[in-house]
């Protein structure tokens, strides 16, 4: 009988992120496995526990924060992947977000609804959200935009990500002052969903009106916490799960011999998931946002420009002028894009057959749906759900 590799899990699950890993990991474990599992349900682990040692693992997945852990478990002198990715270890590979990918699709979805005002929120010192806000500035300053900053110092003797993150709650009337200070109508990054969510709370208790004045994303997707918000929060969903996998994959081909490489391996987020905080458009022709509105809610009925431009009593002419003007880019343009993004959530998402996802996504031929799918994405339907998957 083959003897089951011992892998210790040092992953917190007290948020999504970690779950989402741990279910990645799982999944791997299912096909490949069985191994034999260590893992204390929490938060970061900060040092290897008397028990861990006594176990005697094989091999670590770990997210490595605190110094001292990192120092033991080098000691133990064991095949580990690092998915926390604050410290290069020579000899452990580190796998992490592209958290640069994130901020830019939260600013191409805030411009594309038009929106000339952005602000990022966020706390100081949490690396993954010091990253996000340097992406998400220095992108927007490549079309000239500029970002309003706002980051929640560290209390003294404070540390920890998740500490860090938390002390955001008690900077609430600071928060609101700032956002209440900015332009409207304004877009708002946050560093992660736990700042989207003390961000919401001090514009609620400042009165300023979400998403009517100020638009607001965070990164994470945790749906526990976004549920929570009000409005519900928009969010980027980070690919944890597909994380954890090739965390197993990697950690499994080690234990075997094979070398780790060298460079850092990143994921790109799954998506963007729109909820109530975002349901604004910062367009001044009402024209334009109407049409864009009949185009979100009546795109699946397989709707014409021609459609379109009945619902607003305009020329089709007039609209098409008005839309470039505005937006820069046709109404046939703006159909098309909202069809694609359903398409590609349902081939994410769900084992629908590819028929039934071009009649929900408004396409009348399967045929067609494929043909815009491959021009835009650069990839075919069944490519782009295979990638998308585990």
């Amino acid at each position: 009988m083959k003897k089951r590799p011992r892998v210790a899990l040092l992953v917190q699950s007290a948020m999504s992120y970690g779950r989402g890993i741990l279910r990645g990991i799982g999944a791997y474990v299912r096909e490949a496995g069985p191994w034999a599992v260590y893992h204390r349900a929490g938060g970061l682990a900060d040092a290897i526990s008397p028990q861990l040692k006594a176990w005697r693992p094989e091999g670590i997945i770990a997210q490595l924060e605190s110094p001292r852990l990192i120092r033991q478990v080098r000691r133990m002198k064991l095949p580990v992947v690092d998915l926390f990715s604050l410290h290069k270890c020579a000899g452990i590979p580190r796998l992490l977000d592209d958290n640069e990918a994130a901020a830019r699709m939260i600013a191409d979805f805030f411009v594309d609804r038009g929106y000339e005002n952005f602000a990022y929120c966020g706390p100081r010192g949490v690396f993954y959200c010091e990253q996000r806000r340097r992406a998400f500035v220095d992108y927007l300053a490549q079309s000239g935009r500029r970002v309003a900053v706002y980051e929640t110092p560290p209390p003294e003797g404070i540390s920890g990500v998740m500490n860090l993150e938390s002390v955001g709650q008690l900077d609430l009337e600071g928060i609101g002052t700032w956002v209440a200070s900015l332009p409207k109508p304004l877009a708002l990054m946050t560093g992660s969903d736990i700042r989207g969510q003390q961000v919401l709370s001090a514009c609620s208790e400042q009165g300023i009106a979400v998403p009517d004045e100020v638009a607001v994303a965070g990164v994470g997707n945790d749906e526990v916490l976004c549920n929570l918000c009000d409005p519900m929060l928009t969010s980027v969903e980070l690919n944890m799960e597909k994380i954890g996998y090739e965390a197993a994959a990697l950690l499994d081909r080690m234990m075997q011999g094979q070398d780790p490489p060298r460079d850092e391996i990143l994921f790109h987020p799954a998506g963007l998931v729109a909820r109530g905080s975002t349901d604004a458009m910062a367009i001044k022709d009402t024209d334009v946002t109407l049409a864009l509105r009949f185009i979100r809610e009546h795109y699946s009925e397989g709707i014409s420009v021609q459609d379109v431009a009945d619902r607003v009593a305009l020329s089709r002419s007039t609209l098409q002028r008005r839309f470039a003007a505005v937006l820069h880019r046709t109404p046939r343009d703006e159909i098309v894009r909202v069809q694609i993004q359903r398409v590609k959530e349902l081939l994410a998402k769900t084992d629908l057959p590819l028929m039934r996802i071009a009649l929900m996504a408004g396409f009348t031929h399967l045929e067609s749906m494929c043909k815009l799918f491959k021009a835009k994405t650069g990839q075919t339907p069944g490519q782009f759900r295979k990638n998308s998957r585990l």
